[in-house]
């Protein structure tokens, strides 16, 4: 059995989810593949080769975690408690070519395709969007973690996503064809900790303040005037991201109107929103590094319409809109010292006939 499921870039609404906001997130062709066959023992062994590692373990319920984040294990125990048998052991090689650890969801990508694999081999029925919420049980839930769900979903899912959680988890789906991207990785490590310190933690402190005042008071529906009330009992960091979180709220609204057709389609606009959007995530959320700060100008003076930071900040990636010329954004990143890789909006998850990296 051979399964494949793409990493993402995140459209618009970083640093949204976890406020309870929508994000439209991109299912990217850049993938990780799992590979295997059943054995004959109870043992389940994976081979790394992209990270040179092997783990192993044997399918004895219920599992016991023996590091942080024991994904493959708790994808397992997960389908246990929901009643599905899994007796056989397995034989695995896991590959891939999304850039690790650098917010394009390598993790998430590989855990949607070990969920994926499971239940291609067991003959579990699941939709890819149940694909996407085991996937989430086991790696958000399971270890009581704080992230979002933009990740499983979104690479779970494929195309361009719309995702939100409040009242319950909804999802659109818009197959519109985008062209060319370009990503460009930053080769600097993420420092995905101080940021939420600042921003994720900045934001609940100041909505909790508000709504110690005003219980009522909504994030999604609130305008900036509404805002103005409360200002002098935030902070001006806090001030600062309420305003950001606003305002990037209402630029993904007006995306979510072209992708629908509600509006007039059109690349440029696509990519001045992109280009809003970075505005607020560089200054007032303040999640950009000046190296990928020149990757997204040289993009930028290369022909690309639009380019901002991708995922949670402080490194990683960021991603120039270039349905044009993308050959000239990949050699002005790379100028900038970046490496940088011509990418389209692809499918997701999903078995595949062939491998795709040998």
């Amino acid at each position: 059995m051979i399964v494949s499921t793409p990493g993402r870039i995140c459209l618009f609404g970083e640093h949204q989810d976890y406020l309870g906001l929508p994000v439209i997130a991109a299912a990217i062709s850049k993938r990780i593949q799992m590979k295997g066959q059943f054995r004959a023992d109870k043992t389940v062994r994976f081979s790394l080769p992209d990270v040179d590692a092997v783990e192993e373990f044997e399918l004895n319920f219920p599992l016991t975690y023996t590091k942080e984040r024991d994904y493959f294990k708790s994808v397992c125990n997960v389908l246990h408690r929901k009643g599905h048998s899994l007796e056989k052991g397995l034989e695995i090689e896991v590959r891939g070519n999304i850039p690790i650890n650098s917010g394009t969801s390598s993790s998430s990508a590989m855990i949607v395709s070990w969920v994926k694999f499971l239940c291609e081999m067991y003959q579990i029925p699941a939709t890819q969007k149940e694909i996407g919420e085991i996937t989430y049980e086991a790696e958000v839930l399971e270890f009581t973690e704080p992230g979002g769900m933009m990740d499983q979903y979104s690479t779970a899912v494929g195309n361009v996503i719309f995702l939100e959680s409040r009242p319950k988890i909804a999802i659109e789906t818009y197959a519109r064809d985008l062209g060319t991207f370009v990503l460009g990785d930053s080769l600097e490590a993420k420092d995905t900790l101080k940021i939420l310190a600042h921003v994720k933690f900045g934001m609940l402190s100041g909505l909790g303040k508000i709504q110690r005042v005003n219980a009522d008071f909504d994030l999604e529906k609130a305008s900036l005037e509404d805002c103005l009330a409360y200002q002098s009992i935030l902070t001006a960091s806090e001030w600062i991201l309420l305003q950001a979180n606003i305002s990037d709220r209402d630029i993904l609204l007006e995306a979510k109107e072209m992708f629908e057709g509600k509006s007039d389609w059109s690349d440029v606009k696509l990519g001045d929103l992109l280009n809003r959007h970075q505005v607020n995530l560089r200054e007032h959320k303040k999640i950009s590094t000046a190296k990928i700060d020149r990757m997204i100008q040289a993009s930028l003076d290369a022909g690309a319409l639009g380019a901002k930071i991708n995922g949670s900040g402080g490194g990683g990636c960021m991603f120039a809109y270039a349905p044009a010329h993308p050959e000239k954004v990949v050699e002005a990143i790379e100028k900038e010292g970046g490496k940088a890789y011509i990418i389209r909006v692809d499918e997701g998850t999903k078995v595949e006939k062939e491998s795709l990296f040998y």
